[in-house]
């Protein structure tokens, strides 16, 4: 039987059984972080191969722009601000992993001396390079590469995108 809504106890615990039987989706958040020169940061992950570009998995209830700050605050050391978003990205489910949805933030450019100073902080990342962004997009993997170049595009054009495994959706 459903509870009464008056009955604040009842009702949450009713409503958290609803909450339980919900999917779950994981959430990674991305940063474009340049540099005056118009190079992107790319990174290198000791955990797996291929290059990326820097931020990380949300933890459970974490906003997607508190997670890249974090991340990048862990990972290289950095204290930056999101400006604004520029993809949203749903991936399919593949090989081991459920489906998952993708944020990449514009974080801005960085003076030269802070550019300079970029490198990683612990032991998930080998290298921190920025890169033009063709080199850089040629060492992401493709589903990445896809992002970045929805990201570049809506930097240009001030639109963010949304995009269906890698491929935009309208």
């Amino acid at each position: 039987m459903r509870p009464v809504s008056t009955d604040t106890e009842a009702w949450n615990a009713h409503l958290a059984e609803g909450n339980a039987r919900q999917a779950r989706k994981r959430v990674s958040a991305d940063v474009i972080l340049r540099d005056r020169a118009g190079r992107i940061l790319t990174v290198n992950p000791t955990y797996k191969e291929g290059w990326d570009l820097p931020g990380g998995m949300a933890e459970a209830n974490e906003p997607p722009d508190e997670a890249a700050v974090q991340e990048l605050r862990e990972e290289l050391g950095l204290e930056i601000r999101i400006h604004r978003l520029l993809v949203v990205d749903w991936v399919a489910p593949h090989g081991p992993w459920d489906d998952q949805i993708a944020f990449i933030f514009d974080a801005g450019t960085l003076s030269p001396a802070r550019a300079a100073r970029v490198r990683p902080h612990d032991d998930e990342l080998s290298e921190a390079v920025f890169l033009p962004v063709s080199e850089a997009a040629n060492r992401l993997r493709l589903r990445q590469r896809n992002r970045l170049d929805a990201a570049v595009r809506a930097i240009a054009d001030g639109r963010a995108r949304y995009l269906r495994d890698g491929s935009e959706a309208w």
